[in-house]
Parts: C-alpha cells; structure tokens; sequence
C-alpha cells in the first residue's frame, strides 16, 4: 500500500485498538502497519509510530 493509505490505516487502528501502530517499509514503494509490540523486523525499517495517547 501507498504510505499516505498506511498512514491513515495506522491512525484509525491506533485509535481503534487503543494500542501502538507503527509503519513500516518493506520495499522501495511498499508500507506495512501493524500493532508494534508484534514487530520484530529492522528498526531501521519503521516510518513512524501512531500512539493513540499523544497527540
């Protein structure tokens, strides 16, 4: 998916699971969302973090 998709995805899953989301890259035009205490891949990798507690 586009990185302007994850980003919204992200978002929305943040606030609705009430738990951290983060994007990450796969490729070079290729973004992943998932829960980031399930993430085990590079650090380098993630875009950023969507906290639903911060603004």
């Amino acid at each position: 998916m586009s990185l302007t998709i994850a980003q919204r995805h992200a978002w929305s899953l943040a606030c609705t699971l009430k738990v951290c989301i983060i994007v990450f890259q796969i490729g070079d035009q290729i973004f992943g969302v998932m829960p980031s205490a399930e993430y085990d891949g590079d650090s380098d990798s993630i875009i950023r973090e969507y906290n639903p507690w911060e603004r």
